[in-house]
């Protein structure tokens, strides 16, 4: 048993735990915050990703160990002041979604894909979200969601 200590959501976390134990789990398991989802546990349909340092990791193949001292943001902790983040606001506007479990991994990862590109082009968008799986067919969806949330969130495509 191990404390590692790093910052969740923007407070300060600390949890006593083997280290070695997956961050899906923490995160779910150990400190209640269940946005984040379970998929296929082998880093391949997105649905546990979450923000490390700012960028999408799979915590599903992310040992705890591998945070210490980082910043994390799950689904949770991406509004800011009670209210929505403008990806969280868009995949609700254009229904970029349909039975939800995707969703919190596909806003992570959008995040993180619209911080690096913050006016993408839809050949950009598909293959920036080529890695997150939708078994429901929401991918159309999707795609406008992440276009109107660059809109909102740096000034137009």
């Amino acid at each position: 048993m191990e404390t590692v200590r790093f910052t969740l959501n923007g407070k300060p976390a600390s949890v006593t735990v083997d280290s070695d134990r997956l961050l899906l789990w923490v995160l779910r398991t150990d400190l209640a915050l269940t946005g984040t989802k379970y998929g296929c546990g082998e880093s391949f349909c997105g649905a546990c990703t979450v923000i490390v340092d700012g960028e999408a990791v799979r915590s599903c193949q992310t040992a705890v160990k591998e945070v210490r001292g980082k910043s994390v943001v799950t689904i949770e902790g991406l509004g800011e002041e009670g209210g929505l983040h403008p990806v969280q606001k868009a995949f609700m506007e254009h229904d970029a979604l349909q039975c939800g479990y995707c969703t919190p991994g596909m806003i992570m990862n959008a995040y993180a894909f619209l911080r690096h590109h913050p006016h993408p082009t839809e050949a950009e968008i598909v293959e920036g979200m080529d890695d997150d799986l939708c078994r429901c067919g929401a991918h159309n969806r999707i795609i406008r969601a992440i276009q109107a949330a660059a809109k909102e969130m740096h000034g137009g495509l």
